[in-house]
Formats: structure tokens, sequence, C-alpha cells
């Protein structure tokens, strides 16, 4: 890597202009906030929160993703948490989630005991048997979320004392919660604040009233048990520990039933795919179908920095991407329901079979409930992670210019077709949007995948993927048996070929950032999956040469040199990009470099969070995590790189079946057609010109 393009990163002692309470003065301001890798990731599929290692719930958004907070300790430490812990331990022992589901297992050890706290958001059995929901659009399911945080704490062995502090802080901690009892005991309290969803708390420990605080303390003996539910619903909660617990095994069995569907190669890095697979369903939004890009807002890119954004919200290109690669594993009804949910916000119900013209412009990004997005806002009551200013929420791309998102949604209709061996009319009608309007916007400038707020550029990224618009345009035309409309898509994407190779190449025969520039850009790692060019073509491999040469540090690859790229943030510096990172992993496993497509990945994985979650960026040098958290792009990125990597050592005959590395008993018994595991040469590989 150049150091010239990435000036070195702020020092956290230097940080000024924001105070935070009772840090001392040679104390860094990192040290007050967890990691951002620490924090454990839950879901009910319809909200999710975010558990720091001290046992406090210090994200939770309610009653959609990207509402205001009710615990945002995270990005300002007195804007909200939910404690339950050892009253004198603040580091655990070990964390983990229940394999095959998203049920975190605290384990602590104190002077005088062991004990486990079990945290989930709950989700049930179906029982809406007599009406229906108010917010579900999507096709119902055999499970729903109970709208309850559940959390159980048992007592291994010994004695051991445990404390409780739940303080909700609505409005991004700008309102402290009013509480009042819910009847004659201290087992239950209720929010009783106007404007604000009321919050109900109660378990079978006495709580206690302290300001905007609920308190409770109590001392476990071996074997016993003990739950507090959170709840934002009037729905019946559990009324007493089996109850509770009852709640915890329907919550295992839905993510594990889940998990099931899904076919993983019998491979070293299978509970990585899994992992990440989990996460993926647990960012996306039950009732209709959207998937969110990230749980969180504003955590930087870059201590200190400014590059903080507000992810909570569905991306076209990422949920595209993202059930691309869901379908290499066998989950398609997820794609079912984003392709419901975007066809929805297309094409209003008050408007059934309305031509493209008659209908809205495809956006960047949607509000996962489809509603119109609110403008980008500054929050300045808020520290910040870290110092990290400003907090947005909101995010102001919903209406820039990205043409990419044209070939994203295409290209993600041509895979579902190809998986379902059928296209709806509404589908259809979906695609002749994306394509038409491909075909109209691709000789202009465009801000890019990146989002850039400087001046718009003929970026070439954009130009390829209104390439794959057309591309799969044509062949998904052809399939409908309309060869007219086939003929005039696949003209049109022959054109857009043509100008990418004339003006996106330099004298050296690599890609460019965008026409006319010699500055490199990570995203055409993306040309060899998309089938732009044969993969021996001696411009991929220089490009993704150069891009290792220029914009990596070992595995790690940034996103573009920053103080080269007009992007708007005076070059800001940033970590490198994780999903980028993996996508050089997939290029190179793609262009037959195994060996170092292999290390790297190697080197990916290894800077997993400790509970296998990935935020968006990475510090080379010591593998800290940076950016919104757990990220779907960079999940599903792994996804992707895994499943190429185990594919051409297949192919190969380089395939580690077993855990130790070797080929296990299956393979040698010939029983190679389990249904659980994937055939590694059903992996997609690239579109063939």
């Amino acid at each position: 890597m150049k150091a010239s393009l990435f000036p070195p990163i702020f020092d956290t002692n230097s940080i000024a202009g924001v105070q935070i309470p009772g840090l001392r003065a040679s104390e860094p301001i990192e040290t007050v906030f967890p990691s951002i890798s620490d924090y454990a990731f839950l879901s009910d599929c319809e909200n999710s929160c975010l558990v720091a290692p001290s046992g406090s719930v210090e994200w939770l958004c309610l009653p959609k993703p990207h509402d205001p907070s009710v615990f945002g300790s995270i990005l300002d430490r007195g804007a909200g948490s939910f404690r339950l812990s050892p009253a004198e331990n603040a580091v655990p022992a070990h964390r983990q989630y229940l394999p095959g589901t998203s049920v975190l297992a605290t384990t602590w050890q104190t002077r005088s005991g062991w004990l486990v706290i079990h945290d989930f958001l709950a989700v049930g059995p179906w029982s809406r048997s007599e009406e229906r929901s108010d917010h579900f659009r999507r096709t119902p399911g055999d499970y729903d979320a109970r709208h309850a945080l559940v959390r159980i704490v048992t007592c291994l062995h010994g004695t051991v004392d445990v404390a409780m502090n739940c303080e909700v802080a609505f409005d991004y901690g700008r309102r402290d919660a009013r509480w009042s009892y819910s009847g004659p005991s201290y087992s239950s309290v209720a929010t009783r604040n106007s404007g604000f969803n009321s919050l109900s708390l109660h378990g079978d420990m006495r709580l206690g009233i302290e300001g905007r605080s609920v308190r409770a303390r109590h001392r476990l003996v071996e074997g016993e048990s003990k739950f507090v539910v959170l709840s934002w619903t009037d729905d019946p909660s559990p009324a007493n520990l089996k109850e509770a617990e009852t709640y915890l095994k329907e919550t295992s069995r839905f993510w594990r039933n889940w998990i099931d569907g899904g076919r993983f190669p019998d491979h070293p890095w299978r509970e990585y795919l899994q992992r990440s697979v989990l996460t993926l369903k647990g960012l996306t939004y039950a009732p209709t179908g959207a998937l969110l890009a990230a749980a969180t807002t504003s955590l930087p890119e870059h201590l200190g920095g400014t590059r903080n954004w507000d992810y909570r919200f569905t991306w076209v290109r990422d949920s595209a991407f993202t059930l691309r690669a869901l379908h290499s594993l066998g989950f398609d009804t997820e794609a079912d329901d984003f392709l419901a949910f975007l066809s929805e916000v297309l094409e209003p119900s008050s408007e059934p079979n309305s031509t493209p013209s008659e209908r809205p412009d495809l956006q960047v990004l949607y509000p996962v409930d489809g509603a119109a997005c609110e403008p980008e806002v500054e929050l300045d009551h808020l520290t910040g992670y870290a110092a990290s200013r400003p907090v947005r929420v909101g995010n102001a791309a919903f209406d820039q210019v990205q043409f990419d998102i044209f070939g994203a949604i295409v290209d993600c209709v041509f895979e579902h077709t190809r998986s379902r061996d059928a296209l709806s009319e509404r589908t259809w009608r979906v695609v002749v949007q994306a394509v038409e309007m491909a075909l109209k916007s691709w000789r202009g400038p465009d801000r890019g995948i990146w989002e850039m707020r400087g001046e718009p550029k003929h970026y070439t990224f954009s130009k390829v993927m209104c390439w794959v618009a057309a591309d799969r345009g044509a062949r998904l035309a052809q399939l409908r048996g309309d060869r007219s409309l086939a003929s005039s898509w696949r003209l049109a994407a022959d054109e857009i070929h043509l100008d990418i190779l004339e003006n996106g190449v330099n004298k050296d025969g690599v890609f460019t950032q965008s026409y006319g520039s010699n500055e490199l850009d990570a995203s055409l790692l993306m040309l060899p999956m998309v089938g732009f060019l044969p993969l021996d073509d001696e411009r991929l491999h220089a490009t993704v040469f150069a891009i290792i040469e220029n914009l990596s540090d070992g595995a790690f690859v940034y996103r573009y040199a920053t103080n080269d790229t007009d992007d708007g943030l005076d070059g800001e510096p940033e970590h490198s990009f994780t999903v980028c990172s993996f996508w050089l992993v997939s290029a190179l496993a793609l262009i037959g470099e195994l060996g170092l497509a292999k290390s790297h990945c190697e080197r990916l994985i290894g800077a997993a969070s400790s509970l296998g979650l990935y935020a968006e960026e990475l510090d080379p040098s010591t593998s800290r995590h940076f950016g919104n958290f757990p990220q779907a792009l960079t999940h599903l990125a792994l996804i992707n790189a895994v499943l190429r990597v185990v594919s051409v050592e297949e192919r190969l005959g380089e395939t580690s079946a077993g855990l130790a590395g070797a080929r296990s008993w299956w393979n040698a018994a010939g029983r190679d057609d389990r249904s659980n595991v994937i055939k590694f040469s059903d992996v997609q590989s690239p579109i063939p010109d």
C-alpha cells in the first residue's frame, strides 16, 4: 500500500470539542465505549438490538428499525441502556450464540459462583388466529416476532449476586422514561410517556423505580433462575419462568428450523457461512420483505471523523446482492419477499398494471416499511461513538442518482428466475422499468456505488452495471419469448460494453474508477463476478493486481484513495472496506489465483468478531472493526468468497471436507448425496458471453 494515499488515523487522545462524563484527561475516549466488534446482535426479524460484553443492551430502536432509539448508549453513554449482569463484574468469562440460533449465552465467573444469561428477541409460532396483523404485508409464515426482549439468568455454581438496571431514554436520549407500577406487586412496571409507545418490564425479581431507571438485585443460589422481559406490545408476555423458558425453546426452534433449510458445504468455514446467513436473516424485516443494510447509525468509519452515516434502511443494491448470495445456499423465500417489496414500492396498489413511465422512479434506498424517506439530520445532543460526530439519522443518498442499482435488480431477478424457473408479470414489470432506466441513463454521470458527495462523474462500475441490466434483461426477454425486446436490449448491452472498453480502461490495460481518470476503485473487483469479460482476459488480471498493489494492505482492501477522489469529505481517511476485501478473494479465486485467495480469506475470517460478526471496515494493523454493525453487504461478500474458494478447490481436487482438513468418512464412503450439503459444482459461475 502506498502510505501517501491514506493519512494516519487521528490520535483519539487529541479529539476535542466533546466532553465524555467520567473520562479522565489521560484516558483515550474510545475506552469509555466497547469496541464495535464486541457487541452481540439479536433479532426477531422485525427489531434488533446490540448487547455489550458487560451485559448491557446499548442499542434498540422502536417500533421500527429506523425509528428513534430507546436504548442509545452506543452513541452517548447517557442515552439509555438495559444491563443485567453480576453485581460486581463487568467482564464475562465467555460469550457465544447457541449453535444455529441468534440466542446469546453469556457466562460469568465471580468470586462466589458461576452464572449464565440467555438473551434473545423472542420469536414464536404464528398465533393470530382471529385477526390480521396491521403491518404484515408479506405472506405469513409459521412464526412471528413476539415483540419482547427476554433475559433469563441462571446460577450454575455457588451463589451470585445479580443486578439489573433498565434506563429507557426515548427519542435518542432526549426524553427520560416515566415509570409506574402495573399492579399491586413489585413484579411489573410500564412507561407512561405521552407520545411514545408504552413499554412494559416485568419478571420474577422485585423491581424498584428510581427516576428513569428500573432496578433489581437478587442473590441467586446454584440451580436457581430468574427472568425479566421488556415488551412493546399489548400481547401477553411470559407470566413465569416456565413460560420464559418456553419462549427460549420456541425462539431456538425458529432459528434452527430456518438454518436447516440451507445447503452448506462440509468445510472448516461452514460455521462462518452459517453465522453470516443467520445475520442476514436477522437483518430482514419480515412484515415487508425488506433488508436492512445494518442495524445501526453513525458508528464511525474513522474515530473522530465525520464518515458517520445512517444504515438502517434497505438499499436496493445491497438487498439484490444479498439475495443472490442466499440463493446460492438454497434460501429462496427471502428473494420472493424482497421482490414483492420492491414491486410494492414501485407499483402502488392504487395503480395496478401501470407502465414503467407512470410509476415512481426507483430510489437508492427505502425505509423498511416502504414509507417516504425523511431528510438527513444531525443530532447535536449526542456525543457520538468515541466522540465521532456528527450523529446522523436519515440518509441523503436516497435521492442520489446511482446507475448501478439497475443492474443489481435485474441480475437479482435473473438469478431468482433461474432458481425458480418462473417470472411473474409483476416482477417482469420491475425488470422492464430497471432496464429502461439503465438505457436512458448510462451515458450520463452519477454518484457511483460509494454514494460520492462530490461532483457526479462517469463511474466505470456504474456503466458496467448498466451493461448488466441490459445483458440480463435481454436474457430474460429471450426466456419470455419476446425476441424483439431481447434483440433491442442485446444491441444496447453491446454498445455499453464497447463504450466501457474504449473509455474505462487506461493505457496499462487497467479499468479505472471513472472515464478519463487513472484512479483505481475496488468496486471493479466485481468485474469477474458479473461476467463482463472472459476470466482469462488480461485486463481483468491487470485490474485485480493493480488494486492489490495500490489499494491493499495485504488482505485488506480500501475502496479508493481518499486523497485523490472527490467524495465531498476533503480527503478524510477511512479504514479498509471489508466487503472489498472479500471481493478480492472472489476475484482471485475466479481468475485462477487460488492460493492467494485462500490465504486472504483465512486472514479475513480470522478478523471476524468473537461472535463471527463484521462491521463495515477493518483497521489492517489491529483488525479492529469500524463503521455500522453488523453490515449485510460484508456478510454476503463473505458467503460469496467462501463458496467460490470452496468451488475452485473442488474443481481442482483440493477440497478439504472434514474439520481436520482431510477427506471425511462420508467422502470415502461415497456419500456425497446428503440433502443438506451443497455440491460445489452447483455454485453459479459468472454468466458466459
